[in-house]
């Protein structure tokens, strides 16, 4: 028999599988959007009824994912100190990551069209400039490992 929390994890791998198809349906097929949700931009862009729910779908998986990651540390930390010291330097790296996207952001008002809020200045627009260079800087990392352990492989 498995153990409970393979079982557990499987479960909801499966719920959470089940959540984006229904979501992704709803968005997809699920008509355009009508009244207030309308937005005044371009008569021809297609507006979907369900953003809103993809959108609450994102923040959802991300919030869970971010819980995950942090028990997952905890339980590992307290079950196994010596082991844990990898996702240790992976915590601390990825923090210096997003803190050098912090530095390199800018928080100077962007230009969107048919945009007038004031989400695109300050700290949004920092914040925004902060991921996309951290998936700059990891895709970047990620390439010299790649390049660099199959010249290892290659050499040895």
């Amino acid at each position: 028999m498995a153990k409970l929390s393979y079982k557990i994890s499987y479960y909801v791998l499966y719920a959470l599988f089940a959540a984006i198809l229904v979501v992704l349906g709803l968005f997809y097929f699920g008509g355009d959007a009508t009244g207030d949700a309308v937005l005044p931009v371009d008569a021809d862009m297609w507006q979907p009824a369900q953003t809103d729910a993809l959108l609450y779908l994102n923040y959802f998986l991300f919030a869970f994912a971010a819980v995950a990651a942090i028990v997952s540390f905890v339980y590992f930390l307290t079950c196994n100190p010596k082991a844990s010291q990898g996702s240790l330097i992976v915590l601390v790296g990825s923090i210096i990551v997003l803190a050098i996207g912090w530095l390199m952001g800018s928080d100077e008002l962007l230009v969107i069209q048919s945009y007038e809020g004031t989400d695109n200045v300050g700290f949004w627009a920092h914040a925004t400039d902060m991921f996309i260079f951290s998936i700059e800087i990891l895709l970047g990392v990620s390439l010299v490992a790649a390049v660099a352990g199959a010249i290892k492989k290659a050499l040895s």
